[in-house]
């Protein structure tokens, strides 16, 4: 196999695993009446306090459609605005205590769902993936 050969195939088992994976998240989102993008917003908010334009800059939306999607999930009583300690001005995004118990049971969930996937690996290979896929991972300039 060339270099290039091998470039394709790598491609090409990252995009099927990327639709594997959306898959699941897709019919879970679902089933909690949640989009793929307001599950990808519960996951980003996991960790984080961002403010709007940085959430809409992330997912690749304006701000105008952050902003629906964030009203929506305030009303389900997910989501919160609040004003930065940092910067009296700007509005951050953060999950409520609803916000963060719904994450926790989607995040059991879907590892409950790819883990199987997982242990087709060896302990070793897992982490080794894990190890490969970390410089893939990391933002780049281009993001």
């Amino acid at each position: 196999m060339t270099s290039e050969d091998s470039v394709h195939a790598l491609i090409d088992a990252l995009v099927r695993s990327t639709f594997q994976v959306t898959a699941v998240l897709t019919r879970i989102g679902t089933e909690h009446d949640l989009s793929l993008t307001q599950l990808r917003v519960l996951g980003i908010l996991r960790d984080r306090r961002p403010r709007v334009t940085e959430l809409a800059a992330y997912l690749g939306l304006d701000k105008s459609t952050m902003s629906g999607l964030i009203d929506r999930a305030e009303r389900r009583g997910l989501l919160a605005r609040g004003r930065s300690a940092h910067d009296g001005r700007a509005v951050e995004v953060f999950l409520t205590t609803a916000g963060r118990e719904l994450t926790h049971r989607l995040d059991a969930e879907i590892e409950r769902t790819l883990a199987p996937a997982m242990h087709r690996l060896r302990p070793e290979q897992r982490v080794q993936l894990l190890d490969l896929l970390r410089p893939l991972l990391e933002p780049t300039n281009a993001e």
